[in-house]
């Protein structure tokens, strides 16, 4: 029996020793990952080449805003402002509806009214 549990025993520890090597290379790869993205993030090289990248696409968009113009096109940015501009319409004759709505039912009523105390007058003169 003893044999059994001396092997059990061996190969716990190989697994152990394989499970400390595993930790040790990620602690080792997380520790020259973080190393090499301070020294990209500290790299004037890599600062100039984003900051030119961002200049480009700064261009870019500006080259197409005058293409668009040129070609009597709108862009993105005029077409959401035009429909923000019709939503806004749409919701104001709305609004003017519902209040056309309402004065046409005030005038009804103001009609039955007029009509019914001129039956009534008409009524007591006879």
């Amino acid at each position: 029996m003893r044999m059994g549990s001396t092997k059990v025993a061996s190969m716990s520890a190989e697994h152990s020793a394989e499970h400390d090597d595993q930790e040790s290379l990620r602690g080792r790869s997380e520790h020259l990952i973080a190393e090499l993205a301070q020294a990209m993030l500290e790299s004037p090289t890599l600062e100039g080449a984003l900051a030119a990248a961002l200049g480009a696409r700064e261009k870019a968009a500006e080259a197409q805003q005058a293409l668009l113009a040129a070609l009597n096109l709108p862009s993105a940015s005029d077409i959401e402002r035009l429909e923000r501009r019709l939503r806004s319409i749409s919701q104001r004759l709305e609004d003017i509806e519902d209040q056309v709505d309402r004065v046409a039912e005030e005038i009804g009523g103001l009609r039955r009214a007029i009509g019914g105390s001129k039956r009534g007058g008409k009524a007591d003169a006879a």
